[in-house]
């Protein structure tokens, strides 16, 4: 029988964001996000951890080669994501508004196509210290 493993591996980025509902008044946007409305951005230092679910490979003993899957995170979040403004410098969140919850679904419409379909992904993202999502969950 088949043994799935689950595999991690942890990045680092930097980015500034504002969340902001341009739909909404000043009032209210400064109501439901408050400093995190700052019209000059700011920032966090996001930690970052995708986890790869699969059978293990017999020949190799991997569920993915791990040096393969930081070079996938590299290129495709890393280089888009560090340091820079999510709100203006990623097309993605160009009209969506860039709360943790939104990159982490971003990040893995990003990787998903790019790894195995046989390999479950999932992201965990941390804002802070204290505060991160997961997705998908199941």
């Amino acid at each position: 029988m088949a043994q799935k493993v689950a595999v991690f591996r942890k990045e680092h980025f930097n980015a500034a964001h504002r969340l902001h509902n341009p739909e909404w008044t000043p009032e209210r946007n400064e109501e439901v996000f408050g400093k995190c409305n700052n019209p000059n951005y700011h920032g966090h230092n996001y930690e970052l951890i995708v986890q790869v679910t699969g059978e293990v490979n017999p020949e190799t003993g991997y569920v993915v080669d791990m040096k393969v899957l930081g070079q996938l995170i590299k290129e495709h979040v890393l280089d888009r994501f560090d340091h820079r403004n999510l709100n203006l410098d990623v097309p993605e969140f160009k009209s969506l508004n860039p709360s943790a919850e939104h990159i982490a679904i971003v990040i893995h419409s990003i990787l998903r196509p790019r790894i195995d379909a046989a390999l479950a992904v999932k992201i965990r993202l941390y804002e802070t210290e204290r505060n991160f999502v997961e997705y998908p969950v199941e």
